[in-house]
């Protein structure tokens, strides 16, 4: 059941829709439904969003919200994603509670991801 005022879909800018479906896939696993050329839909794993046709990208520079992954090793997943096409935008850092790092996807959309270890 969806309850009231919980976060339920995000959705990312992605000039090249065929680009963010092969890099989320190959690297996370995420699944896509396409819906028009346009707009794909993801899910991985447990959560939804999309991905709409924009020549505009999701950075923090920019004032964008940070969306945050986690990963229970934490060079693991930074190698999995760079070797994917993944480039590195902070490296990783510790923040009270774990560490993080920040990369950007192939349409140069920044995402971060975290872990408690």
């Amino acid at each position: 059941m969806i309850k009231t005022g919980k976060i339920n879909y995000i959705e990312m800018p992605a000039a090249d829709l065929k680009a963010a479906k092969a890099f989320y896939s190959n690297a996370l696993g995420w699944t896509f439904e396409d819906y028009g050329p346009d707009y794909t839909a993801f899910n991985d794993g447990s959560f939804n969003g999309g991905f709409f046709k924009a020549d505009l990208s999701s950075s923090t520079a920019n004032g964008a919200a940070l969306v945050v992954l986690y990963a229970e090793d934490l060079e693991a997943l930074q190698e999995t994603l760079q070797k994917h096409g993944a480039r590195i935008h902070r490296e990783i850092f510790s923040f009270p509670g774990g560490r993080r790092f920040h990369f950007l996807d192939p349409n140069n959309n920044e995402l971060a991801v975290w872990s408690d270890k």
